[in-house]
């Protein structure tokens, strides 16, 4: 049993020193792109406030909406800045993650925030539709054109940072949302200059309430998930298990467990069962490399923590085997 204990205790410094060096690559992936994002922040509330302004000029719904969902957006990337900054704080004894979850959290506060303004937008515009008021398409067309280049300038400076987390990704498409929603605005502009249709504003706000929706309950369903410490994307644990089972001198896996702390950081904890000689010749250190080689190489999880046990051994353990 001592050959037992030092097998575990290697294994689980083994997966420690895989997610220190992992969670670190994460936490300077997201902080590189702070620059970028309070950059987007400033822009985004410029545009936020001329729309405000226009929409209440002009009488435009879709103006208004458009706000709304930048408005939303601006708050969501200031919670993002915040979020990244306090995922870089390092791990106490208290959070052994530090507070790497802070971005994630969120995301979700982003997503429910979005869903709400589209909701709110879709109750005004059914009303419109039905009695549509007076909409001014000069200031409306001039302050969408406003907005659709200042969202333009967020697109751009975004674009190759939305791999970054689910924060930068989450930034991206709101960013991209509000400049297919002021693309809509300036759109709706012209229908009202050349035909006088007063119901496109109607329509417009509609159309950006159903862009947003989808969107908002994607990005909330995948912080939800990661929340809740689901089995992370492309991880199939039954695989997983018969890659352990296939290796020499493993007869057994159980108390498997995967989830992710954040983005880019799934982690996984296992005990396997391996043939007692693997212990009193001390082959088992190098079966430990070949389990953990195995989780890392063909399903992209760096962070493992595995103990390596003989027969019998679940039967001392506290707790439900799986």
């Amino acid at each position: 049993m001592g050959h037992d204990h030092g097998g575990r205790a290697h294994g689980q410094a083994h997966g420690q020193a895989h997610g220190q060096a992992h969670g670190h690559a994460h936490g300077t992936a997201a902080g590189q792109h702070t620059g970028r994002l309070t950059a987007v922040l400033v822009v985004t509330v410029v545009v936020g406030v001329v729309e405000v302004v226009g929409g209440l000029l002009s009488g435009s719904l879709a103006l208004l909406a458009d706000a709304g969902h930048v408005g939303a957006d601006a708050a969501g990337l200031a919670v993002a800045l915040a979020a990244i900054r306090l995922a870089q704080r390092p791990a106490t004894a208290k959070r052994t993650w530090g507070l790497a979850r802070a971005e994630v959290i969120a995301a979700a506060v982003n997503a429910t925030a979005l869903g709400a303004v589209a909701l709110w937008v879709l109750v005004e515009a059914v009303g419109r539709l039905a009695d549509p008021p007076k909409v001014d398409a000069v200031p409306m067309l001039v302050v969408g054109l406003v907005g659709l280049v200042g969202n333009a300038v967020g697109v751009g400076l975004l674009v190759s940072a939305r791999s970054s987390g689910l924060t930068l990704r989450g930034a991206f498409l709101e960013v991209l949302t509000d400049a297919l929603a002021s693309a809509g605005v300036v759109l709706a502009a012209l229908v009202l200059l050349l035909t006088g249709y007063a119901r496109t504003d109607a329509l417009v706000a509609v159309g950006i309430a159903v862009v947003v929706l989808p969107r908002a309950w994607r990005l909330l369903r995948a912080s939800v998930e990661v929340l809740m410490e689901a089995v992370p994307a492309g991880v199939d644990l039954d695989e997983l298990r018969e890659h352990l089972l296939a290796l020499p001198h493993v007869v057994g896996v159980h108390d498997l467990h995967a989830s992710t702390v954040t983005s880019g950081l799934p982690v996984l904890t296992a005990h396997v069962v391996v043939e007692e000689h693997c212990f009193a010749t001390g082959h088992a250190p190098e079966l430990l490399d070949a389990v953990q080689e195995c989780i890392a190489e063909h399903f992209d999880v760096p962070h493992s923590t595995v103990q390596l046990e003989p027969a019998g051994h679940a039967h001392h353990e506290r707790g439900a085997h799986s």
